[in-house]
């Protein structure tokens, strides 16, 4: 059974937001699930438009209220290296 052109629309641009739940990226059966499609339906469809959402990489920011701090301490040891280590 071919399905809507708006259900298919909406599926390949679901990867361009976070699941909604925790877990990091999409995978076909959350995608299935939140669309109400098959699991083999979902691939047809990324397979159709090249997409691969399980390879995308993102960067995500940690919740640690000292983040900002212990980052710029980080990029500080690459930036300028203590003499022993150079």
């Amino acid at each position: 059974m071919p399905v809507a052109d708006d259900k298919a629309s909406a599926l390949v641009a679901m990867p361009l937001k976070p699941p909604p739940h925790e877990a990091t990226p999409w995978t076909a059966r959350a995608m299935a699930k939140v669309v109400g499609l098959a699991v083999s339906t979902v691939q047809k469809i990324w397979r159709a438009h090249g997409l691969v959402p399980h390879r995308w990489r993102r960067f995500k920011l940690s919740n640690d209220p000292a983040f900002v701090e212990k980052l710029h301490d980080v990029v500080g040891l690459y930036v300028s290296p203590p003499s022993p280590a150079r």
